[in-house]
């Protein structure tokens, strides 16, 4: 049976042929990333202005409890927006104060499907509200993973629907002696971020 370290391992493997694939797609799409924007070449892109949907096909061909539950659905903006701030400031100030380093939010809230031409406006707004919203779960959940890595690196002893990108650094469920023994090292077991463009 494989160790958690080999599996981890496996994971980091797989993760970086995850990148490669995707290097290999942003070639068969013909685009390249210039910053924060996405370019496709003139004729990819009269092509794809070409295929966007009208506002007016957009609302006819869609489904009415779609439509009724858009504000439920972006109603949700507001305590997203909160969090984002609460967070930001939490790891801002506390994480100094422990040694941790910060959490690079635009590594984890990434919003560029708006620069699709295929889209149309309404299909852009969608977009840009999935991103920074799924970016900004993946966001807080590391801010809290590194945040439970100082204070609670202990594993459950009950199975974890997914695992956070900490949560192999923590020690056994019931082994006192490793937890009290190490709880101090664990605090400051981040140097795999340090040096990452993180501080």
């Amino acid at each position: 049976m494989r160790s958690f370290d080999e599996i981890i391992t496996e994971i980091r493997q797989l993760e970086q042929e995850l990148v490669e694939e995707l290097q290999r797609k942003q070639e068969k799409y013909a685009y390249i990333i210039e910053g924060k924007r996405v370019r496709f070449s003139r004729e990819v892109s009269d092509y794809h202005r070409s295929l966007a949907k009208s506002l007016r096909d957009y609302f006819l061909h869609s489904d009415l409890l779609h439509i009724l539950t858009a504000p439920l659905i972006y109603g949700c903006i507001v305590p997203a927006v909160l969090m984002d701030l609460v967070v930001s400031v939490y790891q801002a100030v506390c994480f100094r104060v422990y040694g941790i380093p910060r959490v690079k939010r635009d590594d984890f809230i990434v919003v560029d499907r708006d620069q699709l031409q295929y889209l149309n406006a309404m299909e852009k707004l969608n977009c840009i509200y999935c991103g920074y919203f799924n970016g900004l779960i993946a966001y807080v959940r590391e801010i809290a993973a590194r945040t439970e890595q100082y204070w609670c690196p202990i594993k459950h002893a009950r199975k974890v629907a997914a695992i956070h990108s900490r949560y192999h650094k923590f020690a056994e469920y019931g082994d006192c002696d490793d937890f009290q023994g190490r709880l101090e090292a664990l605090r400051r077991d981040f140097d795999d971020l340090r040096g990452d463009g993180r501080d």
